[in-house]
């Protein structure tokens, strides 16, 4: 399957070629929590896209008198060098060399930048991998005759490799990754749009409730590893993959009671694996626990269909219909800021996916 992605027919260039692309983050509601080599994920899981969480990356292709062994690079984020990047880039290139080999005859200038911050649990390498991908398959296209349909297979399946969850930010407004059998097309690989969702869900709203902007404590790559040796690694891979299966007729039919308590709990068990794992970690703070326990009263209260998920961190995404958006944001302005770092917090949607500027 994997030969499908190989270069093929690659004329060099001794031109310099630059390309700027933007990738949002997503934000799982079935949740992939463990993974095997490489960049396989051992539960399918499915996402909501983002619009303006967002990387935006430029990369510049500098030809080479001489091709090198390895991908030759530079990485400048938010205007400064980033030698702690390397180590995770120079992986990725790694990766990616038997599906881009041309990649050695070029100096790699990458230079990119977030609307939301580094590193606090918003799926930052999903855009940022999904970001890069589509920079190099941008420049692939200019090199060979790839298809436009094999192109964003193969930036998922590129981005993958960087970052399992960037798979999903490729394209809209629906993303699944892993094989299911609910999903005839799903894959391993790369991530495919699930199309067949009620007009309700294209159009959702995702306030990210900005809890804690700081680093987050334990990264998502040892977490995944940590799932290798869990006690109930095996229960929690069938239960996501039961979840997905129940909620895709959901997603059909716009049910929201039903949706609600599939999510919610999704969000709620992968911390529990976080807190059973050896060595064991939470990633929530006091107030993320508030936000949650404010958003179950004001749904049993009013009857409005917002609901939370969590990513692996403390913030908090508020899911909601556009529907019921200004009763929302009255709410979330008075009752959920205040439990935020500087009363911050990234007002999002459901979006389509990259996107070149």
């Amino acid at each position: 399957m994997e030969q499908r992605f190989a270069a093929q027919s690659i004329q060099q260039t001794t031109d310099v070629f630059h390309t700027r692309w933007q990738a949002p983050s997503n934000i799982a509601l079935i949740k992939y929590w463990g993974k095997k080599a490489p960049q396989i994920p051992l539960n399918a899981s499915l996402s909501f896209t983002l619009s303006n969480a967002i990387t935006q990356t430029e990369v510049r292709f500098l030809p080479l008198k001489t091709p090198t062994k390895t991908v030759t690079f530079s990485i400048r984020f938010e205007g400064e060098e980033k030698p702690e990047f390397r180590p995770k880039l120079e992986g990725f290139f790694t990766q990616i060399l038997p599906y881009q080999p041309f990649l050695i005859h070029y100096q790699i200038d990458i230079t990119s930048q977030n609307t939301f911050p580094h590193s606090s649990g918003i799926a930052s390498s999903a855009s940022s991998m999904a970001a890069l991908a589509a920079c190099l398959v941008d420049f692939e296209a200019q090199l060979s005759s790839i298809s436009a349909e094999d192109r964003l297979s193969k930036i998922s399946f590129l981005a993958r490799l960087g970052s399992g969850s960037a798979s999903r930010s490729v394209q809209g407004p629906m993303m699944a990754w892993g094989k299911h059998n609910a999903l005839a097309t799903s894959a391993d690989e790369w991530a495919i749009p699930v199309t067949d969702i009620h007009p309700l869900f294209t159009d959702f709203c995702d306030t990210i409730l900005l809890i804690d902007k700081g680093q987050k404590q334990v990264s998502s790559t040892l977490g995944h590893k940590l799932m290798h040796k869990h006690s109930y690694a095996a229960q929690r891979f069938e239960q996501a993959n039961a979840h997905l299966t129940e909620v895709l007729p959901i997603l059909r039919s716009g049910d929201l009671d039903g949706f609600i308590p599939i999510v919610e709990k999704e969000a709620l068990h992968l911390h529990a694996m976080m807190m059973t794992s050896d060595p064991y970690f939470i990633l929530m703070k006091p107030n993320t626990l508030q936000v949650i326990e404010c958003i179950w009263a004001y749904r049993k209260s009013t009857g409005v269909p917002v609901c939370f998920t969590l990513d692996a961190g403390a913030n908090v995404h508020v899911l909601y219909p556009k529907a019921v958006a200004k009763e929302v944001g009255v709410f979330i302005n008075s009752e959920l800021l205040p439990f935020c770092e500087n009363r911050q917090c990234v007002h999002d949607y459901v979006g389509t996916g990259i996107k070149k500027y």
